[in-house]
């Protein structure tokens, strides 16, 4: 794995939006589709992968990630053709991640050793939770023995996979949170995504929230529940390497970092976000949202995106220290000032008292939020932007 500070990462993000069922707190672009045309879906996505190479002739693709959605839902031909398209319209790196996402009911060995054939070197599995009671309550289709079983196959498949836990549910003390992380530990394979439970406007949990159903932890008790993921896992030889996401080191995620870093990346599919440089000029892509308005732009036009928008300066300088400091290795200043296209502005007055604070960390190269910064990061950044 690159760290931080070497050569400009490429990535290519593929959305595959179906899924079997919706969970009630995704607000992502994902949709249940009783019948789907595979064999349209892959001309699809091959026509915008062409227009997408042809704006960016000569780079060197590091990593490729299957998103959704339900990405494991794919036919491995569809797979194995946007990966040998890929191949073909750009150079591809020899030790290139390819990542492709599953949900533990829809993993199957066969399946599984066909996406391996087919070119995927990673899989990250949406496990969740470790709790029946508590997948039932995330309208998760599996149960806990299911993950462990889908855990399993994936270990016998693939050399690098990860699974996501989601935590802050509602009554989960920091005891049983501790204990869930334990176990999961015991089934990693050396990365775990660790996501915070967020309510987001437009999900059936938004309104069972908003009619007091049911409740989340409170700040404080958040902020411990946090905290106590960053000791367990660190404890463990898997430090955060960026706010939800932890690894021994040299399992980082390769693609995720082409985002934190600011470096260019492709989206391709309905909803995909793209960052590309075009002639020096930073340009923010977007595929169109809604599946069969997608899938007919793309077969007419060679993509079914939006009109690209031109990134101004301050707002690149913005975008790369938002995420450059979700990075346990910060930002470095260099890129700072690639961003802003020469020039940038942080008031060194509060630069100082966050520092003097312990909440940033300086060198002549880089800026960084320490932990309890990265803890404090919104509020931080708004204090600084």
């Amino acid at each position: 794995m690159e760290p931080a500070g070497d050569l400009p990462l490429f990535g290519v993000y593929v959305h595959w939006p179906f899924c079997a069922s919706k969970c009630p707190y995704c607000d992502f672009n994902s949709h249940v589709s009783e019948s789907i045309d595979h064999g349209a879906w892959r001309d699809a996505f091959l026509r915008e992968i062409d227009y997408y190479a042809a704006l960016t002739p000569g780079r060197r693709v590091t990593s490729i990630f299957f998103g959704g959605g339900t990405p494991s839902l794919m036919a491995p031909e569809t797979v194995q053709a946007v990966i040998d398209r890929v191949q073909q319209r750009w150079h591809i790196a020899n030790d290139c991640e390819i990542t492709l996402e599953a949900n533990p009911t829809s993993v199957e060995a066969d399946k599984f050793r066909a996406f391996r054939q087919a070119g995927v070197n990673r899989v990250s599995l949406g496990v969740q939770a470790l709790d029946d009671t508590q997948l039932q309550f995330l309208g998760r289709k599996h149960n806990v023995s299911e993950a462990i079983q889908a855990i399993d196959i994936a270990r016998k498949n693939f050399d690098r996979f990860s699974f996501d836990l989601i935590y802050a549910r509602p009554k989960q003390s920091v005891n049983e949170w501790r204990q869930e992380l334990e176990i999961a530990l015991t089934l990693s394979g050396g990365h775990l995504s660790l996501y915070q439970l967020t309510i987001e406007q437009g999900t059936p949990f938004f309104g069972q929230h908003a009619r007091g159903e049911f409740t989340i932890p409170d700040d404080d008790h958040a902020g411990e529940l946090y905290e106590t993921t960053q000791a367990v896992l660190e404890d463990a030889g898997m430090p955060a390497y960026e706010i939800s996401n932890h690894a021994v080191p040299g399992q980082e995620s390769r693609h995720n970092l082409t985002y934190w870093r600011y470096d260019d990346y492709a989206g391709i599919g309905p909803g995909a976000h793209g960052r590309l440089t075009i002639d020096g000029v930073k340009q923010a892509t977007r595929g169109h949202r809604a599946p069969q308005i997608w899938l007919d732009r793309a077969a007419n036009d060679g993509h079914g995106g939006h009109p690209f928008e031109e990134i101004d300066p301050q707002q690149c300088f913005s975008e790369a220290l938002m995420m450059g400091l979700r990075l346990r290795d910060g930002v470095l200043l260099r890129k700072l000032s690639e961003a802003a296209g020469g020039q940038y502005d942080l008031d060194e007055a509060r630069l100082a008292a966050l520092e003097q604070e312990g909440l940033i960390w300086r060198t002549d190269e880089r800026l960084a939020a320490t932990a309890a910064g990265r803890q404090r990061l919104n509020a931080l950044l708004r204090y600084l932007l």
